[in-house]
């Protein structure tokens, strides 16, 4: 925490927020200059809500990476739809963040409903803007302008960084002065346990073209690290719901798992600094994904 010494800094929390798949986890990643959030391709990679603290000279934003908002019926998809918006009272202000590659949405298929009520300030993020002619940016603005009365538009390119220098300012100005909720030295509070099995589900997403990865879960079993050696041993199990669904994880011959493995290790290595001896099992836990309880053991 900040001593009465220090002078007041511009801070406060910021929920990130948005339909899934449209950048959220890459802005995050961009702003913090480090990779905390996993990101692939498909849409509701997200399953937990990811703090990422964002330090400067004079500021401290400490944004909180959402899952997705979708139409959700499984108690999994629920749950993750209930942990982004759980987000929305204890914010300052909020990043909604839209695809401007998609087709526009109208006020009944829009997941702007999901603010309603809210008295916090909402900026509106329109990502992938390296991906559009601008003659395609104005509609957008406009229409988007007729559902939400928000505090300012900001154009970005997560990838590129484009916009995110403006986003960062439009946040700070939104925010109180105070003094500083997290030391200035740590980009997150979540553990590395926990994004190492987010490392490891992240290179399941990646490499497995089914909707078999949305039946998986990780669970890191144990997390020894051994300073004389230099090296830490982790075990993780990789939970699936059924038979057929082991195998596509373990592949021919075990390839699949040998490669998800070989992926999962080298950015592992990257995170801690150190060699990595990642040890990974496929267990067959039927229905994991309705279970409750197991859900709430998973964070989830």
């Amino acid at each position: 925490m900040q001593t009465p010494s220090e002078p007041p800094v511009k801070t406060g929390i910021v929920a990130l927020i948005g339909p899934p798949n449209v950048g959220k986890s890459t802005l995050l990643n961009r702003l913090l200059g480090q990779k905390i959030s996993i990101v692939s391709p498909k849409p509701q990679t997200t399953r937990n809500r990811i703090t990422g603290i964002i330090n400067g000279p004079d500021h401290q934003v400490v944004l909180l990476d959402t899952p997705g908002l979708h139409r959700a019926r499984s108690p999994l998809n629920l749950g993750m739809v209930k942990t982004a918006l759980d987000t929305l009272p204890e914010v300052d202000a909020v990043l909604f963040m839209i695809d401007v590659t998609l087709p526009l949405p109208g006020q009944e298929t829009s997941p702007l409903h999901y603010l309603k009520g809210t008295d916090k300030p909402v900026l509106l993020t329109v990502n992938k803007i390296d991906l559009v002619e601008k003659a395609r940016l104005l509609p957008v603005l406009d229409a988007y302008r007729t559902l939400f009365p928000f505090a300012a538009m900001i154009p970005i390119s997560a990838k590129d960084g484009d916009g995110t220098a403006q986003l960062l300012r439009e946040i700070m100005a939104l925010l109180p002065a105070g003094p500083r909720l997290y030391p200035e030295d740590i980009p997150t509070d979540v553990t590395e346990r926990f994004i190492v099995g987010e490392i490891i589900r992240e290179k399941i997403f990646l490499r497995i073209s089914q909707e078999v990865p949305y039946s998986t879960a990780v669970v890191v079993d144990s997390f020894q690290e051994d300073e004389t050696r230099g090296c830490v041993t982790i075990h993780a199990t990789i939970l699936v719901e059924k038979a057929s669904q082991k195998g596509i994880i373990i592949g021919k011959g075990g390839t699949m798992l040998r490669e998800i493995g070989k992926a999962a290790r080298r950015e592992i290595e990257e995170l801690l600094d150190f060699q990595v001896m990642l040890k990974l099992w496929v267990k067959v836990q039927k229905n994991w994904s309705t279970n409750r309880r197991f859900l709430t053991e998973l964070g989830l």
